[in-house]
């Protein structure tokens, strides 16, 4: 860059500021740093820097109060914030209230610097910022800590100004819905309807009049006219769960509806014409659908324009106990009893536990110990016993090297008939290695490339190919 970039940092974490102060006057930058945002906006009428980097959580003015002070006075400012205590509301609040880019931290030193001089080129174009939205209210509950999560947050956040169309894949149980409801209830449509369709649930026949609805008498038992799920959702959103399980002639239609927004209910002779935006999710893998011919690839490119991975539990187990403490709480106002606590050992026995049924299972669990367990506390012995039977066979099964459940987990897939074993597995291995490397160095990526024996751009190449 020619000129030297002008830069305010606001945190009162002095720390914090004393590695960014050094960070950036390397990068060649001039920083002004600041142990709160009191009087800033003063400061911004005597002299504007080029870019404000902002901490969320301070004293007396906190970021996002000061971000909608500054979109009011300066929206041609751009903004990056940055937290330690990262959450959806947050992400949203960031992006809506015009922040240029949202950092949780731990966040990388290089992509920080990065991201201030994007921030500086952006201004420079004169682009302008979103303007600032209320946030809805009824939020669904999103939570983790983890970086996996933030990466969710942030994704509702970039989207939260826009109605276009959004893959959400992850396992069952993991949460596909509460991201939908969200993207919706912080999009343009949130005053309009949001309808939910689980693929899987619908029998076969009745699919196309469940979507597109029905004339009086077009099939034996129409005694009414019913419309669809299509247009009840007109001008809102249309949540398609399990789009795998969505039968080939009913693709072809709904391939139609998202090229033309119009379709034709069963036995009607003129088209209706809606405007709805269209989530999908799936558990499966669509592009090997789409391989095997189950899927059609047109409209898997036209519902995948945006993706958000959710993962399972067992790669985010940091945010097991906040899960656990929110189902308790939320079953005992549920239920209109006490909340029961959970004694540390059991907190953390469950924290080390692979929850296959990921968050709906935690939701279960929490619920069954609230009605079940006979005091305020909750020890191991009040656990159930399918999840005390769940941790000795996880324990049996791994209780010899990682390789030998490894070599079990391959022997089992091979019975089973699976194919390009090694296209899935060796991606997910690395994926695990370079999580725990950025784990171990706390987001760090040269020393994680050192740790792994990679390059610094090779990381920053793998990480961008497998989606870490």
């Amino acid at each position: 860059m020619s000129k030297a970039i002008s830069l305010w940092v606001i945190d009162d974490d002095r720390s914090i500021r004393w590695v960014l102060e050094k960070a950036f006057k390397k990068a060649g930058m001039n920083v002004h740093s600041f142990a709160s945002a009191e009087g800033i906006i003063e400061l911004l009428r005597r002299e504007q820097p080029d870019v404000l980097l902002t901490d969320i959580c301070m004293p007396e003015l906190d970021g996002i109060s000061l971000l909608a002070q500054i979109q009011e006075n300066y929206p041609e400012l751009p903004v990056i914030v940055m937290t330690a205590h990262s959450d959806m509301k947050s992400a949203v609040a960031a992006y809506d209230g015009g922040a240029f880019e949202y950092l949780p931290k731990p966040f990388d030193i290089d992509e920080v610097v990065a991201q201030v001089e994007r921030a500086y080129v952006h201004k420079e174009k004169n682009s302008s910022h979103a303007d600032e939205t209320q946030e809805p209210e009824d939020v669904p509950s999103i939570i983790g800590k983890a970086p996996a999560m933030q990466t969710v947050f942030r994704a509702i956040g970039r989207l939260s100004q826009s109605s276009v169309t959004v893959m959400v894949n992850g396992e069952s149980g993991t949460g596909k819905e509460l991201v939908a409801k969200a993207l919706h209830q912080f999009s343009p449509r949130s005053e309009k309807a949001f309808i939910a369709l689980n693929m899987a649930a619908i029998p076969k026949d009745l699919l196309d009049s469940e979507l597109f609805g029905h004339e009086k008498g077009s099939f034996t038992g129409a005694t009414s006219k019913r419309d669809g799920r299509f247009e009840q959702a007109n001008g809102g959103t249309l949540f398609l769960d399990e789009i795998g399980d969505m039968p080939a002639d009913t693709q072809t239609r709904l391939l139609r509806v998202l090229s033309d927004g119009e379709f034709y209910p069963v036995g009607a002779k003129a088209p209706v014409k809606v405007d709805v935006r269209i989530i999908a999710a799936t558990h499966q893998d669509l592009e090997k659908l789409v391989e095997q011919g189950d899927f059609r690839e047109d409209l898997f490119h036209r519902l995948n324009v945006v993706r958000i991975q959710i993962p399972p539990i067992r790669e985010r187990k940091e945010d097991i106990p906040l899960l656990l403490q929110h189902f308790m709480l939320s079953s005992a106002k549920e239920l209109s009893v006490e909340p029961k606590t959970l004694k540390a050992d059991v907190i953390h026995f469950m924290s080390n536990l692979s929850w296959h049924g990921n968050v709906r299972q935690i939701e279960n669990v929490s619920r069954w110990l609230t009605v079940m367990c006979p005091g305020n506390e909750v020890h191991l012995s009040d656990l159930p016993e399918e999840l005390l039977e769940s941790k000795q066979t996880e324990l049996s099964v791994f209780e010899g090297s990682w390789l030998d459940a490894a070599k079990l987990d391959i022997a089992n897939l091979l019975e089973k008939g699976e194919t390009g074993l090694a296209k899935t597995i060796i991606p997910e291995i690395e994926k695990i290695l370079i999580l725990q490397a950025l784990k171990f160095t706390k987001g760090r990526r040269q020393e994680a490339a050192k740790v792994l024996g990679y390059g610094r751009n090779t990381l920053t190449r793998k990480i961008k190919d497998l989606g870490v």
